[in-house]
């Protein structure tokens, strides 16, 4: 993620007078506001930052609250076990993030992670299969991958001083040898026609961010950036899940290499922890300002800050006094997973469910979705996602939601049948490739929770 930094000398108060009006913390607040992601022109009608109104905030973590009071605990009974899974995170290895480990760790356990499935960016200097991070940690299983030649890579092997001429030979080379490979930022790569692949991602964090115009450019005014400030502080989780919206584009083309070949779709986290900036004191009333990677972006006098002294308690010269981030793990992991149907938590069983397609994507900032279940029964057996069968003459798709919700079932892609309440029965008749969505109404909006893989239905035998 490269960074574009709010140039203070273009505005007519000095950041002398900013910390004088403003406070420190809303001072240094508005700066990491003003820290973003380069972006495109926005698809969309309603911008993230129409959605960072502190009412609209309010009423988001209110409606959080009550699906958390109302939903209920669903018991599986298909033999499966739910594990929620994030892929691609990124973390030291890679040049644009400072993630540490035992942070990461941390961060996931709280947004209720059980695997996290790394993807550094590769160098000469390290072997991310070899040196990345694996095994089971603190109940947390780390698998080891990489963001590679428009992929998201999780070889059985070490690519390192592999090379290869084409995407097409590179997924052949890891699909050979029982690795996964899924194609990444699919709004770049919508005319890939890549065999054998795994499957892509449905959604991407940082690719639906740069859809956000109109957040962009009302960040870079300094006066707005103070209003927002305190919002960002407060209603953390709300201000990161602003960016959400429906990914129109990802699904569309899901849909159509579905219909020529299965294909598992993942959400992308794209997890840094590199939008933000810090405070280092140097010595006496001397620090700089950084940003989220610790490169100095200028010098302070920490005598104008009002509760300078306090932040230096217990601190040393050359520590960080404060540091504040948009983008924290936690915060990051929690707002969308990939959800595993395992026996087992092991790295042999991941690989083997992603294989299978047996998984679905759900948006969890919004509403936990353990329990979540979709399938087709018929006469003689229950179909998971990613799962192909033939169609009977009571051919059903049941859902069990532990919320109340809108069922969307999508066929060839186009819609074909909608339903609302906790539960999904719906009779097919029709051969296809189906899958389902499930919306919630937050705040008054209509928003996407779930998104599972397809159930493949092929046609009666004569």
């Amino acid at each position: 993620m490269r960074l574009i930094v709010l140039n203070l000398c273009e505005h007519e108060m000095s950041m002398h007078q900013c910390l004088l009006r403003f406070g420190f913390r809303s001072f240094i607040c508005s700066l990491i506001a003003g820290c973003i992601l380069n972006v495109c022109p926005s698809t969309s009608a309603e911008d993230a930052v129409d959605r960072l109104q502190v009412p609209r905030l309010q009423a988001v973590q209110q409606a959080r609250a009550e699906f958390a009071a109302q939903r209920k605990t669903i018991a599986r009974t298909d033999g499966y076990q739910q594990y929620r899974a994030n892929l691609h995170v990124h973390s030291h290895f890679s040049h644009d993030s400072r993630g540490q480990l035992p942070d990461i760790l941390a961060a996931a356990k709280r947004a209720g992670t059980s695997i996290l499935m790394f993807t550094e960016h590769p160098a000469p200097h390290y072997d991310f299969f070899r040196d990345g991070h694996r095994g089971l940690q603190d109940g947390v299983l780390l698998i080891p991958g990489a963001e590679q030649s428009g992929f998201l890579v999780y070889p059985t092997f070490s690519l390192q001083g592999i090379t290869t001429d084409s995407p097409q030979e590179l997924a052949d080379l890891v699909r050979g040898r029982n690795g996964q490979i899924f194609v990444s930022h699919l709004e770049e790569r919508m005319d890939w026609k890549i065999a054998g692949v795994s499957g892509t991602e449905i959604y991407n964090t940082h690719a639906d961010f740069k859809e956000e115009k109109g957040l962009v450019a009302a960040l870079k005014n300094p006066f707005r950036l103070f209003q927002l400030s305190v919002a960002i502080q407060k209603y953390p989780q709300e201000c990161f899940g602003a960016i959400q919206n429906y990914p129109a584009d990802y699904l569309r083309r899901f849909d159509q290499l579905c219909q020529t070949a299965p294909h598992t779709g993942v959400s992308a986290n794209d997890a840094h922890q590199n939008v933000g900036f810090g405070i280092r004191w140097i010595a006496d009333n001397r620090g700089t300002l950084e940003d989220a990677l610790g490169e100095k972006l200028l010098d302070i006098d920490l005598s104008v800050i009002p509760d300078s002294e306090q932040l230096r308690q217990g601190r040393k010269p050359g520590d960080l006094i404060f540091s504040l981030y948009l983008d924290r793990y936690e915060h990051s992991l929690r707002h969308v997973a990939t959800h595993l149907l395992l026996k087992e938590l092991n790295e042999e069983s991941v690989r083997e469910c992603l294989d299978a397609g047996r998984c679905f994507v759900a948006f969890d900032w919004l509403a936990d979705s353990q329990g979540f279940q979709f399938n087709l029964q018929s006469n003689s057996s229950t179909t998971q996602p990613g799962g192909r069968t033939q169609l009977d003459s009571d051919c059903r798709l049941k859902g069990h939601s532990p919320l109340p919700c809108r069922w969307k079932i999508i066929r060839n892609g186009e819609p074909f049948a909608e339903s609302t309440g906790p539960e999904l029965d719906l009779q097919i008749q029709q051969p296809g490739v189906y899958r389902c969505e499930t919306w919630l109404t937050v705040a008054g909006s209509d928003m996407t929770w779930i998104l599972t893989n397809p159930i493949y239905v092929d046609s009666r035998e004569k």
